[in-house]
């Protein structure tokens, strides 16, 4: 459902630039290694040098196929490279190699988180191409260097219909496919080097109206700048259809610095880069059994996972999701489940608490000091009555906070904070006499109708046995005493 932003529907789409995660790059044997010296990693092939021929990587296509088959897609049993031409000072040929009219993946969904609820949006079609070399606007104020270590480097651009509607939906959209892509192990999804790249398409119009003219936010790179871009970019729009003055299809920067986005150049249509089919590259034919070969050794995909957390640990459809956000996600929410904690609480825990921390120390679930384990032992001494949520609490931030290297002890750390529970039932009867002569005002009005005298007992009785008394056992024996 669209929400009309001053009147104006907003359609998005998106082309993602994707590097895999081969070890060499998509035409020549050159290493992909980030952050080598510049121009250290460019072959004669990426250099464009005379007679030089291109030769495809096998792990690239392999990975495209990974991707396909878990989008649901049709892979091309076979599609063609062709030449991208255009002119540009990181591009050695004067032309990229890419897929253009017959790409190696077409169609497919992707399924998403958005407001709480599965969306799924369509895809257009993904395909092979070559990544150019970097511009560095570095050092001379008036000249620019040209690095060619990242030229060549295979890239699987994934290109989605104009099915968003906002800016918040596209970045859930934008946050699926970067899961998606580390969980297959065909990207490492590293925004900041530039190994996840997104380009939004951004358009506006009148609810019922044809599409509006887009313009082409390039190079996004993290998630809040993707929202800003998007955001910025439509009250642009909005304004100048308002003042009455055309949009023009472009292709536009973003500038984090001042949350703007500016025109780098007019947007350039197919026919201006003259594809035609590259004659130094045979088609691709990818046969049913390497297909049939690279499923067999898929991982188990997200959606699935999420389903069976659903139906074989009793979890809701959100809480299944967000415990598959990634691999490492549910992998440690599988080992907790497996050590003998139940899945909700385990579920809430990590959704809580853990999700919590490791956003606040901007760290990773794989890096988190309160392991599975260490979790699941939490969790049990909850279940099992030792501690109260409170004091749970009070145990992991110990947990959290202890010095690299300690080991963890789940039990010693109760008995070293003082926090296990009393379960001693004559220990906490005397306890409750004591709350009870000493409170007769609050019995009278608990008597007399006041539900809140009740819960004002309840917080004696804690106080009186200083936060370590079982408040269900305290419900339980106070009830008892006060006949109810």
């Amino acid at each position: 459902m669209s929400t009309l932003i001053r009147g104006y529907e907003v359609v998005i789409g998106f082309e993602t630039h994707t590097q895999l995660s081969t070890v060499s790059k998509i035409f020549s044997g050159a290493s992909t290694h980030f952050g080598a010296e510049p121009n250290t990693q460019a072959s004669a092939v990426d250099l464009a040098l005379p007679g030089t021929l291109p030769v495809l990587n096998r792990g690239a296509v392999e990975r495209a196929i990974r991707l396909g088959l878990a989008l649901n897609a049709t892979i091309a049993p076979l599609s063609i490279f062709a030449r991208k031409n255009y002119f540009y000072p990181d591009l050695p040929k004067g032309y990229q190699i890419s897929q253009y009219e017959i790409p190696v993946v077409q169609g497919g969904t992707v399924p998403f988180m958005h407001d709480g609820e599965l969306r799924t949006l369509r895809l257009t079609r993904a395909h092979l191409e070559e990544d150019a070399g970097k511009s560095v606007h570095e050092g001379h104020a008036n000249m620019s260097g040209i690095d060619l270590n990242r030229a060549g480097t295979p890239l699987l651009e994934i290109v989605t219909e104009p099915d968003m509607r906002s800016s918040t939906e596209a970045v859930d959209y934008a946050k699926a496919l970067h899961a998606l892509v580390q969980w297959l192990d065909i990207c490492d999804g590293n925004m900041q080097e530039g190994s996840f790249r997104c380009d939004a398409n951004v358009s506006v119009r009148r609810p019922g109206q044809p599409f509006g003219t887009r313009r082409e936010i390039k190079n996004l790179n993290s998630f809040r700048h993707l929202q800003q871009a998007i955001d910025y970019e439509i009250n642009w729009q909005i304004s100048e259809l308002e003042d009455g003055r055309p949009i023009v299809q472009a292709t536009v920067l973003f500038d984090p610095d001042t949350g703007e986005t500016r025109m780098m150049r007019t947007k350039e249509d197919a026919q201006d880069y003259r594809y035609f089919p590259d004659p130094d590259l045979p088609p691709l034919v990818i046969s049913r059994e390497w297909v049939e070969k690279v499923r067999a050794e898929m991982p188990e995909l997200p959606r699935a996972m999420a389903e069976r957390f659903v139906k074989a640990d009793g979890l809701a459809e959100y809480d299944a999701a967000m415990m598959t956000q990634s691999l490492a996600f549910a992998r440690f929410y599988e080992a907790a489940r497996d050590a003998g904690a139940p899945a909700k609480l385990v579920a809430n825990w990590t959704m809580g608490e853990i999700a919590r921390r490791l956003n606040n120390d901007n760290l990773t679930i794989v890096e988190s000091p309160v392991d599975a384990a260490l979790l699941a032992a939490l969790i049990k001494r909850i279940q099992d009555g030792t501690i109260s949520n409170n004091a749970a609490r009070q145990v992991f931030d110990a947990l959290w906070t202890r010095e690299k290297g300690t080991a963890g002890n789940v039990d010693a750390l109760i008995d070293t904070l003082g926090l296990r529970q009393m379960n001693d039932s004559s220990e906490l009867e005397a306890i409750i006499d004591g709350v009870l002569a000493a409170n007769q005002k609050s019995v009278e009005e608990f008597r007399g109708g006041k539900d809140k005298a009740f819960q004002a007992l309840v917080g004696q009785a804690m106080k009186a046995s200083k936060g370590k008394a079982n408040p269900a056992q305290v419900n339980e024996m106070l009830k008892k005493k006060l006949g109810v």
